[in-house]
């Protein structure tokens, strides 16, 4: 191996340790969070896309945890940010991690994409630009990631929280 080969696989090798720190950390928070509310769930760990991944899941009716999703993800929204500041107190680096309860992310990730492949193919024929309604910024990456791979090119526009994406012909 050459000097620089060594130094980027040690590099890869630092990073997936902070980022599984960093899924460490958001699991003790969340098993916290868990037991404070007297909800059963277990804490599944992972690293995608060179971001910490935590998902809360459950074998008994996912009911109690649809309370951690709440209306149109509001309140996963904002445990991912507790969780966050969580990690960001306990290393002081800022953190990406991506939180999912109950299956709830994986669901509209699955959405998301479909309506971005059917937004791209309705720009394909048309060729006109297509504008989405306002999303959130999970949302809009999914959406963006989804018309990447079928070709075009989308641009997010507005302000929060009316951010919308725009598919662009190509």
């Amino acid at each position: 191996m050459t000097e620089g080969t060594t130094s980027a696989a040690a590099e890869g090798a630092d990073t997936l340790t902070r980022l599984e720190q960093e899924g460490d950390i958001a699991a003790d928070y969340l098993e916290g969070l868990l037991d404070i509310a007297d909800l059963d769930g277990d804490i599944d760990m992972d690293v995608e896309a060179d971001r910490a991944s935590v998902s809360i899941i459950s074998d008994s009716s996912s009911r109690d945890l649809q309370k951690l999703v709440g209306r149109d993800g509001e309140v996963l929204e904002a445990l991912q940010e507790l969780t966050r500041l969580a990690v960001h107190r306990e290393t002081g680096d800022r953190s990406r991690l991506m939180l999912d309860i109950a299956g709830y992310r994986a669901g509209k990730r699955a959405e998301l994409s479909e309506l971005g492949a059917k937004a791209a193919a309705e720009v394909k024929s048309s060729g006109e630009a297509v504008r989405l309604k306002p999303m959130t910024p999970f949302e809009r990456k999914v959406v963006h990631d989804a018309v990447k791979a079928a070709g075009l090119r989308s641009e997010s526009e507005g302000e929060e929280p009316e951010r919308f994406v725009v598919v662009l012909p190509a």
